[in-house]
């Protein structure tokens, strides 16, 4: 159980789904056990949150476990939208902890956002990768043409195929540069995405690897954590669903501490936003 989610299903705000998918991973495989690690490097942070003067455990967090994957991964998307469906449908906010990037195919397919705003160091706009269009490296591609999502804002992305940069230059993506990324997380202000339904999604490849080695496909030259985090604060109170993806666990539980704090980070930002 994530630690603190301690409220029952029926009376939460908020429900963690863990989804280890670890079927396209395209170097370092492991993301099967991110969920699992996301929830014990979480174990040792405080319940009080200072800038929020609220607690964890008080903000109505359940934890549904994992939605386990089989090897049809069409058939395994399906159910695990139907599942953050369920969650969406008693009016509680999804927390998806991953697994590869490809269960954001689910996450959004549920909430059915108008603008996804993703963390990545990956534009993840190929097509198909290896013939396969639910590749990870496909999902905001997905979204985009499949899933009915309007815009999509890529921050930290620095590296892409040259269809994939192409693809980006159109009306329906934004890319904001890691150098860019600390200006444009400030210059978010009340008007930022109004009007709009909000997807959050961090691919925790985003940050440097020096911050969170534990990742299948390392990308130099990332985002620094704090500006992931106040990222996370200023969109959370704009969105309908988050998650934290791409964990795996091949270093000594970096990536799995960041990816719970942006958890917590989100659900404590959304609840003092709905609750003002």
């Amino acid at each position: 159980m994530f630690p603190g989610a301690t409220t029952d299903r029926e009376a939460a705000s908020y429900v963690v789904v863990g989804a280890p998918l670890d079927a396209t991973t395209t170097f370092q495989p492991g993301t099967r056990f991110g969920p699992d690690r996301v929830r014990r490097f979480a174990e040792t942070y405080d319940d009080y949150d200072r800038r929020t003067d609220s607690r964890f455990s008080a903000l109505g967090v359940n934890d549904a476990g994992d939605v386990r994957p089989w090897d049809d991964v069409p058939a395994y998307l399906d159910h695990l939208a139907a599942e953050l469906r369920s969650v969406v449908y008693d009016e509680s906010v999804p927390l998806l902890v991953g697994g590869e990037h490809t269960v954001t195919h689910a996450g959004v397919e549920a909430v059915d956002p108008d603008a996804l705003v993703i963390c990545d160091a990956h534009l993840d706009l190929r097509d198909a990768y290896d013939g396969n269009p639910l590749n990870h490296a496909c999902v905001t591609r997905r979204c985009l043409d499949d899933l009915g999502v309007d815009r999509a804002v890529i921050v930290g992305a620095r590296t892409g195929s040259e269809a994939e940069w192409d693809r980006a230059a159109d009306a329906d993506v934004e890319v904001v540069a890691p150098e860019d990324a600390r200006e444009w997380v400030d210059g978010l202000d009340g008007d930022a995405f109004a009007g709009e339904t909000v997807y959050c999604s961090v691919d925790i490849d985003g940050l440097d690897p020096a911050y969170a080695p534990g990742t299948g496909t390392m990308e130099p030259f990332g985002v620094a954590p704090r500006t992931v985090r106040d990222l996370v604060r200023a969109v959370a109170p704009r969105a309908d669903g988050f998650d934290a993806v791409e964990v795996n666990d091949r270093d000594d539980g970096q990536a799995a501490a960041l990816a719970a704090k942006l958890l917590r980070e989100f659900a404590y930002s959304h609840a003092a936003a709905t609750t003002e």
